[in-house]
C-alpha cells in the first residue's frame, strides 16, 4: 500500500454527483493524505491521523500540493485521420459551419480521410492524440465513432478504440455515432438525403452494430449511442427515431444537441432517460427545466464556440439555477475544438459560462463521470473508487482556472500507477 501524504487540499468530490448550486461543494480535507492498495483507494483524511492509522505503509510526501480526481472527459471525437486546418482559415474569412460543411467541408472531409486511412494509420493518430490527453490529466475519456458513415469505417473506428483501450492507461468508453452527418453516397437532388439515411441507421446500421459489438466485445458493456440532433444535420423525428431504435436493442443513449438552433433536443434527451445532453447552447428555458427535472447529465462544450470564434456559451447558470446536472467536456475533434486540455476548458468555462472554480471542477470530475455513468467508479477520491488522480504544481486549486494555459500537472496517478508529466 501507498500512503500519498502533505498535501495540501485533496478536493475529494465525495458524496456522488451534484445538482445546481451544490456544485460548489468539492468536500475539500486540508493537508490530506490517501492510502492506496493496487489500483483503488482504501482510505482519504487529515495527513496526521492517516499516518498514525497507517504507519507501516510506504509514503510518498506531496509537499503541499492540490491533489484532485483525474478528469473525465466526456463528449470527444478523437478517433480520426487528417485535419481541418484549411477550414479554419476559410472560417475566419467569414464561412460559417453550415457553408463549410455543405461545400463539402467539415465532418464530410474528415470522413473521407477517415475512410482512406488504414487501421495501423488511424490507430497510430489517435493513440498520440490520446497519450497528449492522458498526460494532460484526462484519465477517462469518452470516444465517438462518425467519421466513417459506413458500416466497414465505423466498425474500423470501434476497432481502433477498444484496440488502445486495452493498450494505452487511459479508460476510453466508447460511442457509437453513425448518425453524425449524412454522407455523400446519400443524396437526392443533389442534397443530402437524411431521410433515407436514417431509415438505413435504423433498418441495417444499429441492428449490425449491435451483433458486431456482441460477437467482439461481449465482456463490454453496448457503447452509447448518438445522434447530431441539429438544423441541417438530424431533424428532432429523425434524432428520436434513431434513438428510440438503439433503445429497443439496449443501447445508453447521448444526443448533441442546439448547438446553432434550439429544437427541442434536450427535452426529447429527459424523454428518452439519454445519460446525457450534449452542447446546449440554444437551449430555451422550458428545455431547461425539463432537463433539470431529469437525471440526463448537460454536457457543455466551451471549446467549440471559442474554435468557431462565436459568442455564445452553454448557459451554465440558468442551468444551475434550474439545479440540472452540469458537466464539461473538450469536444476534442478535427473541425471546431481541437482541445486536448480540460484544464484549458475549465479555464474557458470560469470566463465564458461564468462558473466559479469548484463548479467547473466538479463539472470535469464527478458530473463528467455521471455523463458517462461512471460515477461509481471515477470522478471522486473516497474509498472503493479507482485510484485516479492529479498532482498540481500549486498549494491553491483555484490556479487551475486562473492561470490558464499554464501547465500544472506535475503527475497523474492513473488506477494506482504514478506517471510523471514532464511539467
Amino acid at each position: 500500500m501507498t500512503l500519498y501524504h502533505s498535501a495540501s487540499q485533496i478536493l475529494t468530490l465525495s458524496g456522488g454527483p451534484r445538482r445546481g448550486h451544490n456544485m460548489h461543494n468539492l468536500a475539500i480535507v486540508q493537508d490530506g493524505a490517501i492510502l492506496v492498495l493496487d489500483d483503488k483507494i482504501i482510505d482519504v483524511g487529515p495527513t496526521e491521523a492517516m499516518q498514525l492509522k497507517y504507519p507501516q505503509e510506504s509514503p510518498v510526501d506531496l509537499h503541499q500540493k492540490v491533489v484532485l480526481p483525474g478528469f473525465v472527459d466526456p463528449h470527444t471525437h478523437v478517433v480520426w485521420a487528417g485535419d481541418r486546418a484549411m477550414e479554419f482559415e476559410m472560417r475566419l474569412a467569414g464561412k460559417t459551419y453550415m457553408e463549410i460543411m455543405n461545400a463539402g467541408g467539415g465532418i464530410v472531409s474528415t470522413v473521407q480521410a477517415t475512410r482512406q486511412a488504414s487501421f495501423e494509420e488511424l490507430a497510430k493518430q489517435t493513440e498520440d492524440r490520446l497519450k497528449r490527453i492522458f498526460m494532460n490529466g484526462t484519465t477517462t475519456i469518452e470516444a465517438k465513432t462518425g467519421y466513417g458513415l459506413d458500416l466497414e469505417t465505423e466498425i474500423k473506428q470501434l476497432q481502433v478504440l477498444l484496440h488502445l483501450d486495452q493498450k494505452l492507461p487511459i479508460d476510453i468508453v466508447i460511442t457509437f455515432m453513425g448518425a453524425h452527418a449524412c454522407p455523400p453516397e446519400f443524396t437526392k437532388n443533389g442534397q443530402p438525403d437524411y431521410s433515407d439515411y436514417t431509415k438505413y441507421q435504423i433498418e441495417t446500421v444499429l441492428p449490425a452494430i449491435h451483433q458486431w459489438w456482441q460477437a467482439n466485445a461481449p465482456q463490454r458493456p453496448l457503447p452509447f449511442v448518438d445522434v447530431f440532433c441539429e438544423q441541417g444535420a438530424f431533424t428532432l423525428e429523425q434524432s428520436r427515431a434513431i434513438l428510440t431504435k438503439a433503445k429497443q436493442l439496449g443501447f445508453p443513449l447521448k444526443i448533441h444537441v442546439d448547438e446553432f438552433e434550439n429544437l427541442g433536443g434536450a427535452s426529447l434527451a429527459a424523454q428518452l432517460n439519454a445519460t446525457s445532453a450534449d452542447h446546449m447552447v440554444k437551449t430555451g428555458q422550458q428545455d431547461i427545466l425539463t432537463l433539470a427535472q431529469s437525471e440526463t447529465v448537460a454536457v457543455g462544450l466551451p471549446g467549440t464556440p471559442f474554435g468557431l470564434a462565436q459568442t455564445e456559451y452553454t448557459p451554465a447558470k440558468a442551468l444551475i439555477q434550474a439545479n440540472a446536472y452540469l458537466a464539461l467536456a473538450t469536444d476534442c475533434n478535427p473541425g471546431t475544438s481541437w482541445c486536448e486540455d480540460m484544464a484549458f476548458i475549465i479555464a474557458l468555462a470560469c470566463r465564458q459560462m461564468k462558473m466559479t472554480p469548484p463548479q467547473a471542477i466538479t463539472a470535469a470530475t464527478i458530473n463528467a463521470a455521471k455523463a458517462l455513468a461512471q460515477d461509481d467508479l471515477v470522478g471522486s477520491i473516497e474509498p472503493g473508487k479507482q485510484a485516479d488522480f492529479l498532482i498540481l504544481n500549486t498549494s491553491d486549486y483555484r490556479n487551475l482556472g486562473y492561470r490558464f494555459a499554464s501547465p500544472l500537472i506535475s503527475h497523474v496517478v492513473k488506477a494506482g500507477k504514478l506517471y510523471p508529466t514532464g511539467h
